[in-house]
């Protein structure tokens, strides 16, 4: 009898279970499809743009995830800096997201503690003179001792945090020209800010400042391991999967 009683309470709970099971799926599913068109949204908007040979797709892409998630005073303007290239090459792409629109491709430094030509070492560490990774959002204009300079507030803990403390910042320096190039075989190199053309850096500064987002991006398996902003999906579908099985095994109570 109690071997029965068994068998017939494990076959109802297998009911219950496939029940649920099949409830629960299809709104998986459904995420992932949501997810799968955003991402859908991001090629488009990269080839209707043509930024294949201004800006590398997976920087566009992660800058993008950022974009979609951050909140910023001005959405309209995205910048995003690629550190995977070499320091002689336009490393900076200015985007107009709402007109689809180029604004500026540039040489920009990188610090000198971050390496030569390339930047392979980063730092969020005061007096590191490196470079930092990740997300900012700018802010107020000023006029210091590398002239007129754009602050920047890091948004991403253990990696651009202390931007402000470290004063890391937008300005313009002689250093960064193609005749230092010609020189030197690559650019000059700052205490860790994202140096711009003289010519340049005005124009720059007066079209990102006051609440856009700059993504600085590098091929660093720490940063993609560790950024709360680009495992945010991850985490989002991770989080819902569990809410979803929790709401699952909740029905058998």
């Amino acid at each position: 009898m109690e071997k029965l009683v068994f068998i017939l309470f494990m076959g109802l709970y297998a009911a219950v279970f496939s029940e649920s099971k099949n409830t629960v799926a299809p709104e998986i599913h459904k995420k992932q499809i949501e997810i799968k068109k955003e991402l859908s949204k991001v090629d488009s908007l990269y080839q209707s743009m043509n930024l294949k040979d201004v800006v590398n797709y997976k920087a566009f892409a992660e800058a993008m995830e950022g974009y979609q998630l951050l909140p910023a005073k001005n959405k309209d303007i995205l910048s995003i800096i690629d550190f995977t290239l070499a320091s002689t090459e336009k490393r900076l792409v200015v985007l107009d997201i709402k007109n689809e629109k180029v604004l500026f491709h540039s040489l920009v430094s990188h610090g000198k503690n971050s390496g030569s030509n390339y930047a392979t070492s980063f730092s969020n560490t005061p007096e590191s003179y490196q470079s930092s990774l990740g997300f900012y959002v700018t802010e107020n204009t000023y006029q210091g001792e590398n002239g007129y300079s754009l602050v920047l507030n890091g948004l991403e803990e253990g990696f651009n945090d202390k931007a402000k403390s470290r004063a890391v910042v937008v300005h313009g320096a002689d250093y960064v020209n193609t005749g230092i190039v010609s020189a030197l075989g690559r650019l000059g190199r700052s205490y860790g800010c994202p140096a711009l053309p003289r010519e340049l850096s005005k124009p720059i500064i007066n079209t990102i400042k006051d609440g856009t987002l700059l993504f600085i991006y590098a091929d660093n398996e720490e940063y993609f391991a560790k950024s709360k902003v680009l495992n945010h999906r991850n985490a989002l579908m991770a989080h819902y999967e569990k809410d979803m099985a929790d709401r699952q095994f909740g029905t058998l109570n």
